[in-house]
């Protein structure tokens, strides 16, 4: 039995970073892909409460024809929901057992240092963790719709065989972070120390006079010379590989 493969991401399921995942992988095990029907970026791991969701299969040029299993199992489906609520439907309802590993991505971006935690990506592959099942997120930083995806198949292939084959610890998952100038380097990272700075920009509205506001800002990396850090890496054009963990349990001496 091939081993079953669930994809999801945050840019929805027509963006060209899963398209191209799912080329670089489509030999390796049955694939699932459930992703949200329009851009989700920023969910982290918000799921819907108290709103209904909907399902639609899909078919995509090249990937999946709908009623055609020529290379082996891949389905795509759309979810009207997050990143989360993607991969919950997914696992309760679109996978017949369950999957040996969780993908998340390729994302048009990147998600190294602070910028995991709000991160649809990223939240995909905590969620996948939380479930017990071996979770990776690809990104590529580089937010160009057009983005060029195929420098990356070698490192996708090698880390999807290696995790499948020797999987990870208990509630651990792998974030995969390529420069856009990528020098072909891997390095394992921790992630770096940073905020975000000027995050709310006021602007006023032309017709009613009001103010309204746009969430903005820029990254600021605060130990930008450290260089065991992600953020690190891919400044120097390394792609950086940051081990994460659900358990979000600090080791400290706390006494009351």
């Amino acid at each position: 039995m091939k081993p079953l493969i669930l994809i999801s991401n945050d840019d929805g399921y027509h963006a060209k970073g899963m398209h191209s995942l799912i080329k670089f992988i489509r030999d390796l095990g049955d694939i699932i892909v459930c992703a949200p029907e329009s851009v989700r970026s920023g969910f982290s791991r918000a799921f819907s409460a108290t709103t209904p969701l909907t399902l639609k299969e899909r078919e995509i040029k090249g990937i999946n024809p709908i009623g055609k299993d020529d290379e082996g199992f891949c389905k795509v489906y759309s979810c009207s929901g997050t990143p989360v609520d993607c991969l919950k439907m997914a696992y309760n309802r679109l996978c017949p057992r369950k999957p040996d590993l969780v993908i998340g991505g390729i994302n048009h971006g990147g998600n190294e240092s602070t910028n995991s935690h709000y991160s649809g990506t990223v939240g995909i592959v905590m969620e996948g963790a939380l479930k017990g099942i071996p979770s990776i997120a690809f990104s590529l930083c580089d937010f160009d719709e057009e983005a060029d995806f195929e420098p990356m198949r070698p490192l996708v292939r090698k880390m999807v065989k290696k995790v499948l084959a020797e999987g990870l610890p208990k509630y651990v998952c792998l974030n995969v972070n390529v420069p856009q100038n990528w020098n072909s380097e891997v390095k394992m990272c921790r992630m770096a120390h940073g905020h975000w700075r000027q995050e709310v920009d006021e602007r006023i509205h032309p017709g009613s006079g009001k103010p309204y506001y746009w969430m903005t800002g820029y990254y600021q990396n605060d130990e930008p010379e450290a260089e065991d850090t992600d953020a690190w890496a891919i400044a120097h054009g390394i792609a950086s590989i940051t081990p994460l963990t659900a358990d979000q349990t600090a080791d400290i001496d706390f006494k009351v």
